[in-house]
């Protein structure tokens, strides 16, 4: 067990999961979570959204975790929203202490990736 806010973290998830969902015509989508390094004081979490959906262009990766951007202005109709999941995102995962990037190829998809360090609790302050 680990001390968190479940509700902020599944808002999160949520988000890179419906992303998934939304760029993902054909193929498929995986969400993955391990525990990454652990000590008496934290657990860090790890989690995945990949998917095999229209990707990201190399020069705009950066560019998607600013608000209101969308990768190009024929998303936008296409897709809809307003550029701003992603970086709510980002800011709830950094209040959190923890970071987020994705790696992405066009036409080939992209993963989402958070490391995110929790506290454990329970007895002996276990993972």
């Amino acid at each position: 067990l680990v001390r968190g806010n479940r509700q902020r973290l599944w808002q999160v998830v949520t988000n890179l999961v419906s992303n998934a969902i939304k760029f993902t015509e054909e193929g498929g989508i995986r969400v993955e979570v391990s525990r990454g390094k652990t000590s008496q004081k934290e657990v860090e979490l790890l989690f995945a959204v990949a998917d095999t959906g229209i990707g990201i262009p190399p020069d705009r990766v950066e560019d998607i975790f600013k608000e209101f951007t969308q990768v190009d202005g024929s998303t936008t109709r296409r897709y809809e929203g307003a550029g701003l999941g992603l970086p709510i995102t980002k800011k709830l995962v950094e209040l959190h202490g923890g970071e987020i990037w994705v790696e992405s190829r066009l036409g080939k998809g992209s993963c989402f990736s958070i490391r995110l360090p929790r506290q454990p609790v329970g007895p002996g302050r276990s993972t």
